[in-house]
């Protein structure tokens, strides 16, 4: 449009030249005319231009030169991961080696194998949890909840079945003449669907809202787990942690007053009693030792702590699961012959063939 206005302006000036009007239009101010028409045609062209969206580089347009962040890998997650596989691993082991032994059916088994599935459970957790944070949209409310109610499950349903089977223990000694005719295999799946069902419900408490999603201030060290709720969970660990302590404490007392009362006649068995009492001794020191920091913490700390004695007290309590297929299957003798007999098809001169005692763990 500006090319058109300086030729209009030129044939003008022209003109007025060949006139020669005294009108005071001379080629001077023509020419000012021109010059000054052109500067403001560019000028307006220069400022159109720069006003085209095309040239100019918004943070939008310009192109991509940087890759997306990829979220930092804690030490401390693949430490939880790495023992999550060890105990899928063991406890995998037991549970196959429990289904496919017939033999394997009597009440402390299914104790035994119980007690594997929910340690199995808690180290499917533990893999999922890491799934969940660094391959998955942990974003996601689902995700989270559906991670933290497997973990809180699985580590409910462990601590139970070993109360379970310290109980179970406590009994065969108690009640040493009539253990085997009143302990049927049908009460023991009674309490064993019993302890699965409180821990599933314990599980579901966060998806059905008991979560601190909406308020974080509300959460605990465990997030979406609320303050309070962390608290009961750990209030009632302790409490269970102490019924363990009083029957180990009784155990221990009929295992020796038996002991006492045999030692002339049964040597074998007084020795046998000593070491039980022993074993049970460093069950009940390991399973403190793994939970208790854990419990405490909740109970003080908060999701405003550092996140580092979150890691330093959850890694004890996620060992205890790597233990307890130790402490309750590899040590069993008949659970042994099995392994033995799966592996290599025969059975090592050196693993006792003797019944086991009733206080034997």
């Amino acid at each position: 449009m500006w090319h058109l206005s300086a030729m209009i302006l030129s044939l003008a000036a022209a003109a007025a030249m060949t006139s020669g009007g005294g009108d005071g239009f001379n080629s001077s101010s023509a020419l000012e005319l021109i010059s000054s028409s052109t500067s403001w045609g560019l000028s307006e062209e220069l400022s159109n231009s720069s006003s085209e969206p095309a040239v100019q580089m918004t943070p939008d347009l310009q192109p991509a030169t940087t890759a997306v962040a990829v979220q930092e890998v804690s030490p401390w997650d693949i430490a939880l991961c790495v023992t999550g596989t060890l105990i899928s691993c063991e406890n995998a082991l037991v549970i196959a080696v429990l289904f496919y032994t017939p033999t394997l059916r009597a009440p402390m088994f299914v104790l035994i194998g119980s007690l594997a599935v929910a340690d199995l459970l808690a180290g499917l957790g533990l893999i999922l949890n890491f799934v969940f944070t660094y391959l998955v949209d942990g974003s996601l409310e689902l995700v989270t909840l559906l991670s933290v109610g497997l973990l809180i499950s699985a580590f409910s349903a462990s601590v139970l079945n070993i109360l379970a089977i310290t109980v179970d223990r406590y009994l065969s000694l108690y009640n040493a003449l009539t253990y085997h005719t009143e302990r049927t295999v049908t009460f023991t799946y009674v309490m064993v669907v019993f302890i699965w069902l409180s821990c599933i419900t314990l599980g579901l408490l966060p998806a059905l809202g008991w979560n601190c999603l909406r308020d974080e201030a509300m959460c605990s060290i465990c997030r979406p787990v609320t303050k309070n709720n962390a608290v009961a969970l750990a209030v009632t660990f302790l409490l269970v942690f102490a019924l363990m302590m009083q029957l180990y404490l009784q155990i221990c007392k009929i295992a020796f007053r038996h002991a006492q009362q045999i030692a002339v006649q049964h040597q074998f068995v007084a020795i046998s009693t000593t070491k039980g009492v022993s074993t049970l001794s460093a069950i009940l020191c390991a399973f403190g030792a793994c939970w208790l920091p854990f419990a405490m913490y909740s109970i003080v700390a908060d999701s405003s702590y550092p996140a580092i004695y979150t890691y330093a007290t959850v890694l004890p309590a996620t060992c205890c699961s790597v233990i307890n297929p130790v402490i309750y299957a590899f040590r069993n003798p008949d659970i042994q012959k099995s392994l033995w007999m799966a592996c290599c098809g025969c059975v090592p001169s050196n693993i006792s063939l003797r019944p086991r005692a009733s206080s034997d763990v």
